[in-house]
């Protein structure tokens, strides 16, 4: 009976496990990574209001130059403005050291670039109107389809098929994924990473 008492107990102390499609894992910025609720649906992803974080693959690392991209929709309006999108670059992802670029963009038709260094980000670009990014309707729904081009000399950062940003970056190696931060009901379809 002590024995079971012991393992019942350490078992509620225990964290919770993110429950997640077979492969992926999530970093979240705070908090438990279930507290992010990502889901497959078919071939495509479904993100419910939770916890920011990173979401990837460990199979989705590039040893160098890659092409991404997604198709993103929000689907209500979050409480406030927040956004999703792509990132690359990503190292030490579970440890206090997690590196990597991410480019977001959120409803009322702004983008950002931002590079995290452990619990550090540094702003590439700041918030940014575009009017490459389509804007949520009265519902909160938007549509938006986000790349990131390392293919080249420079890492494009695309929306909607226009290049909003060129980033000067010769290191491109690290794990390629997604990142949605909290709040927010996404659907994501069409998410691929060509290793070039």
């Amino acid at each position: 009976m002590m024995v079971k008492t012991a393992l019942t107990l350490a078992l509620i102390a225990a964290p919770a496990a993110a429950q997640l499609p077979p492969g992926w894992s999530v970093r979240p910025d705070r908090g438990e990574a279930a507290q992010v609720k990502f889901a497959a649906m078919g071939s495509d992803f479904h993100v419910s209001p939770g916890q920011a974080g990173a979401i990837y693959r460990e199979a989705d690392k590039v040893p160098g130059k890659f092409h991404t991209l997604a198709t993103f929709t929000q689907t209500k309006a979050p409480t406030h403005p927040e956004g999703y999108g792509l990132f690359f670059g990503g190292t030490d992802l579970q440890g206090p050291a997690e590196k990597y670029v991410y480019f977001l963009v959120r409803g009322d038709g702004a983008y950002l670039i931002k590079e995290r260094d452990g619990d550090k980000t540094t702003v590439l670009v700041d918030w940014k109107a575009s009017d490459a990014v389509q804007k949520a309707d009265a519902a909160g729904k938007a549509t938006n389809k986000l790349e990131i081009d390392g293919s080249g000399a420079k890492v494009l950062f695309q929306v909607n098929g226009t290049t909003v940003y060129e980033l000067d970056r010769a290191d491109r190696a690290g794990i390629v994924g997604l990142r949605v931060n909290h709040g927010l009901d996404v659907h994501i379809a069409g998410f691929a990473v060509h290793k070039l």
